[in-house]
């Protein structure tokens, strides 16, 4: 059985998929394995000229191993795409014992502004929802913005919520 190595794998996806599937696959590749985004770029640079490298170094520029999810790469990507500075992923956030209150799912630290993704299951599943409402309330005394998003926000709403919480912080 032919296999290929995880830096083959992600360039072929970078090549030929469009550039947001092309990121999503190879967040999730990078979070599954030892995947290093310079074995990636040496072996497009030994590719140089073929079809879809140009794609490919777009997509590889904005991997992100944070990423949990695929839902979280669209929602990195369109803040991105929106002109927001890149964000930082999977951002721990400590109270003032040290003990660990939350990771956000992507956002600004120094501006204390965060984004979280919010799959079907923080609404449907009972230990989630309650979690995630103590959640919030320690998130807000510590001072963060957390914009939470669900599957029924349209890209509009998020860019504007998003825009409001940054002007408040800047």
């Amino acid at each position: 059985m032919n296999t290929t190595t995880p830096a083959r794998t992600a360039l072929d996806l970078a090549r030929r998929y469009p550039v947001g599937k092309a990121v999503a696959a190879i967040d999730a590749l990078a979070r599954a394995t030892d995947l290093k985004l310079a074995d990636v770029e040496m072996l497009a640079e030994r590719y140089r000229g073929s079809r879809g490298i140009r794609n490919a170094r777009i997509a590889l520029d904005l991997v992100d191993p944070g990423a949990e999810s695929p839902r979280e790469t669209w929602l990195r990507l369109l803040l991105i795409r929106a002109g927001f500075p890149r964000p930082q992923t999977q951002i721990p956030v400590y109270d003032e014992y040290g003990q660990l209150v939350a990771v956000i799912d992507m956002g600004w630290a120094g501006i204390k502004v965060g984004v979280d993704y919010e799959g079907d299951h923080h609404r449907t599943d009972r230990r989630t929802f309650n979690k995630d409402i103590k959640r919030a309330e320690a998130l807000t005394e510590l001072g963060w913005t957390d914009v939470r998003v669900t599957v029924e926000d349209t890209e509009g709403g998020i860019i504007w919520r998003v825009s409001a919480a940054w002007q408040r912080r800047t």
